[in-house]
């Protein structure tokens, strides 16, 4: 006879199983798994917070790797808190850096946090996500009640932050102030009382702070969820823009589709989990496919399908996904390319060439040669081997790997 404890024993391993797919490191599981049991019995979701930093709101798959898990936690019906750092973003979060953040204007934060949102918006349900500012409640507290806080830590607490360690070793001043950025963001899971937050490996004493807060005012704590970092493209770097080794959650269909057909093999399972929604049990399939010996490029076609069909319409992940196929397995031509006009007298490579320098289709003329000799540009599907090869209207030229434009000569 199945009872309603099993029932609810078995709903509470599945959420568990969903929460913790690609997952670092899970601090409080004891408390999180309490807490979702009281969750089923009442129907009432748990409060789940993420913090932003509203400084850098340019998002790419990397970071959007805790919106996907927030994501998978909306799905499950869970009430997801973003909260915009706009009064600690006036303090800076000196996490990771030699010296303290510059601290943010008022007009910065508020343009920073517009971005933020209309991007956090192309993974998370809009209508099923609440955005608060931090301000509403810091903005509030008096000096007495700024003490209080402040006595719940120490010195030596703070110091065990590894930047504030590293700055103090080597007399690197530390304002006083900093002090005060996990402290302050610590009380925004009081503000919400927060079941749970998340964040990524890098945020670990700012998320345990807020735990630890909890707990000396004898609130029940919340649990900490990390996330890790996620590679970029080149399978050894974190995911950068600096770098070029990133996807941007905002990129056109066929440029994401493309780039995560780069991701390395080895890669595969890793981005399925951090990059996607795909439950656990199809996971399990797909690195049993691999495992048994299925093609990675196959595995990959589905990574990039879905992946792509995320951010964009079914129509256009169909449509980037035909593009790659012509473009880049195939050999073939785009349907639709720009098209670049040339004088009537031009009949020759060579006398196009400095059109598409300015037109952007090749950086330079030295460039263009350079491609040439190494079999890197084609006439409407043939390799061209000489400037002197001649050209007419409607040929299509395919310049190195990724760019394609249609010639139209204008009659005399």
């Amino acid at each position: 006879m199945i009872t309603n404890e099993i029932i609810l024993e078995e709903e509470i391993n599945r959420q568990m199983r969903i929460i913790l797919k690609g997952a670092a490191q899970l601090i409080g599981e004891d408390d999180l798994r309490e807490k979702l049991a009281h969750s089923i019995r009442t129907g009432k979701p748990l409060t789940v917070k993420l913090g932003l930093d509203p400084s850098a709101p340019d998002i790419h798959l990397g970071h959007a790797v805790v919106l996907r898990k927030l994501k998978q936690l909306q799905d499950l019906g869970h009430h997801i808190v973003i909260i915009i750092g706009d009064f600690t973003g006036r303090i800076g979060d000196p996490t990771g850096k030699s010296k303290g953040r510059k601290a943010l204007s008022d007009r910065e934060i508020l343009i920073n946090a517009q971005t933020y949102q209309d991007q956090v918006f192309r993974v998370l349900d809009k209508d099923k996500t609440q955005i608060r500012y931090n301000g509403e409640w810091l903005e509030l507290l008096n000096m007495e009640e700024i003490i209080r806080l402040a006595s719940t830590t120490t010195v030596a607490r703070m110091l065990e932050r590894d930047d504030f360690q590293n700055r103090y070793t080597h007399n690197t001043p530390i304002g006083l102030h900093e002090f005060f950025y996990p402290i302050m963001q610590a009380y925004d899971s009081i503000a919400i009382n927060a079941d749970l937050e998340l964040g990524g490996t890098d945020q670990t004493f700012n998320i345990l702070m807020g735990r630890t807060l909890q707990k000396s005012l004898n609130l029940e704590p919340q649990a900490a969820l990390f996330m890790p970092i996620l590679e970029g493209l080149d399978g050894v770097e974190k995911m950068s823009k600096s770098l070029g080794n990133y996807i941007g959650v905002q990129e056109e269909a066929n440029i994401m589709f493309k780039k995560v057909m780069e991701v390395p093999d080895q890669l595969i399972i890793r981005y399925f989990e951090l990059a996607t929604d795909i439950l656990p049990d199809e996971l399990d399939k797909i690195k049993a496919s691999l495992d048994g010996g299925s093609n990675p490029k196959d595995c990959k076609l589905l990574l990039a399908r879905t992946i792509t069909s995320l951010y964009h319409t079914v129509w256009e992940t169909t449509a980037a996904e035909e593009f790659f196929h012509q473009a880049f397995t195939n050999k073939g031509i785009p349907d639709e390319v720009p098209t670049l006009s040339l004088p009537s007298n031009h009949s020759t490579l060579q006398e196009a060439v400095p059109f598409l320098v300015k037109g952007g289709f090749a950086a330079s003329n030295n460039e263009f040669r350079r491609l040439l000799t190494q079999g890197g540009i084609s006439i409407s599907g043939e390799k061209a081997t000489s400037l002197d090869a001649p050209i007419e209207s409607g040929d299509v030229l395919k310049i190195g790997k990724k760019k394609f434009v249609r010639l139209n000569i204008c009659p005399k």
